[in-house]
């Protein structure tokens, strides 16, 4: 099994800014913990022994919390420090620079998503993918860009979120896998958004495919949803 994993956590948290002030996005507190330490306790129970951390915004924050050796679950940390914001592809293209194998899990540091990483690589393997997403099926699709997949779960299209529609839709659950060989294949500038500028602008190319999982999910980008994990992850 692949045992590296990327997570971005650079991220400025804009939109946090009224309930937590002058620290990086993955390192809010949620239950006494901050949920930075959920998502590595996450990885680690997966099997990932060394992750990436794509980091920008106050990386010190991270890095001093990560020096205690209980907070790394025995996963090697490395950093992918970004000098300036790269976005989201940008991020993720620098951070596989870093990646000895031939694949890695990327995962959002600031979504929490409770789906088993081998089955994810191993449905991947299924369909010769080389890009792999764990999808979840939400109520509440407005804050989201949707995903349209075929019946065996490839992915036809990825379409952009539409303002205050409530419909339940199917959208990723921000874990995938993805092989080292997709970055040498797809020239790209260094600062673009792996949403709009890859998946969607390069999906012909990709050979993605996705898998819906039923695990807990939550995304805490926004206050009412940080607020929403503090009782969803209460028992994690």
């Amino acid at each position: 099994m692949t045992s590296e994993a990327i997570v971005l956590a650079g991220g400025l948290g804009t939109r946090l800014q009224e309930v937590v002030k002058d620290i990086p996005k993955p390192m809010v507190d949620i239950n006494g913990r901050v949920f930075l330490d959920y998502i590595l306790f996450l990885l680690a129970k997966g099997g990932i022994k060394r992750v990436i951390l794509a980091v920008g915004y106050k990386h010190l924050v991270i890095e001093e919390f990560l020096q205690d050796p209980a907070k790394t679950y025995g996963m090697e940390i490395c950093y992918s420090v970004e000098d300036e914001p790269l976005g989201t592809g940008g991020a993720i293209f620098q951070a596989f620079g870093q990646v000895q194998g031939d694949a890695a899990f990327v995962i959002n540091g600031d979504t929490y998503f409770d789906v088993p990483l081998a089955d994810l690589e191993d449905f991947a393997a299924s369909r010769s993918a080389d890009l792999a997403f764990a999808l979840k099926i939400v109520e509440n699709s407005s804050r989201y860009g949707t995903v349209n997949a075929s019946a065996a779960g490839q992915i036809l299209s990825f379409d952009e979120k539409v303002s205050g529609s409530d419909k339940q839709a199917m959208i990723s659950g921000g874990i995938y896998y993805m092989k080292k060989s997709l970055i040498s294949a797809r020239a790209k500038p260094a600062k673009f958004s792996v949403e709009q500028d890859f998946f969607q602008k390069d999906l012909e190319y990709l050979n993605a495919y996705g898998k819906v999982y039923k695990g807990i999910f939550i995304d805490i980008g926004i206050p009412e949803d940080y607020e929403l994990a503090q009782t969803l992850l209460k028992n994690i």
